[in-house]
């Protein structure tokens, strides 16, 4: 993996956006995929709101999708694959880039079909520890016309990524603004941020 991660590192770098494709292996993305979670997501996951703690609110005219939040500590084995690796990219992007990074917090994330999430900003206004945002996608044999693409907004342009099973999206929280296209299937991925600061 260390040549991916000095490809993380690089294009971070060179344009504060990484795009990076079997970041997770087709057999990988098949073992997440299998977890009951995404399979019964009604039952398991909530609906995602906007903002933190009392700050925090449901409007789906900005957000559309249903997420879960992953625990470390009580993961299962296939998606610790995933948290295990984002330490060690952790670990690489501290050495090669000087960064002291800590932690990452990450959730499943389900848009059901036609859902979005407008243009915004990851890092909130009250607490500035989200770093970096990473995301890796979990859609087999998705088509462009399907839609749902990740639009990373940069100086006078924007980039319009395909939400490609195994591919990971690493992208400075503070300062690249993005947002979620409408999809015309059911569109999945695991969604977080690198911090710097430690969780309790």
């Amino acid at each position: 993996m260390n040549e991916i991660f000095d490809r993380i590192a690089d294009e971070l770098v060179d344009k504060n956006y990484a795009i990076i494709d079997s970041f997770l292996s087709s057999e990988e993305v098949k073992a997440i995929l299998a977890l009951p979670h995404f399979a019964q997501h009604e039952q398991h996951f909530k609906k995602a709101g906007i903002g933190k703690n009392a700050d925090l609110q449901i409007n789906e005219a900005i957000r559309g999708d249903y997420i879960l939040w992953l625990d470390k500590n009580t993961a299962s084995p296939a998606a610790l694959v995933y948290l295990n690796r984002l330490s060690e990219l952790i670990q690489h992007l501290n050495r090669s880039l000087f960064l002291s990074l800590k932690d990452y917090e990450v959730h499943m994330t389900v848009y059901p079909v036609g859902t979005y999430y407008k243009r915004h900003l990851d890092q909130f206004k009250k607490d500035d520890k989200r770093k970096l945002s990473v995301i890796c996608y979990l859609n087999e044999s998705w088509k462009e016309e399907q839609g749902g693409q990740l639009r990373i907004y940069t100086e006078g342009t924007s980039q319009d990524v395909l939400p490609i099973a195994g591919r990971l999206v690493c992208f400075r929280s503070d300062v690249l603004e993005h947002e979620v296209l409408p999809a015309t299937r059911e569109r999945l991925s695991l969604t977080g941020w690198i911090v710097d600061r430690a969780f309790e």
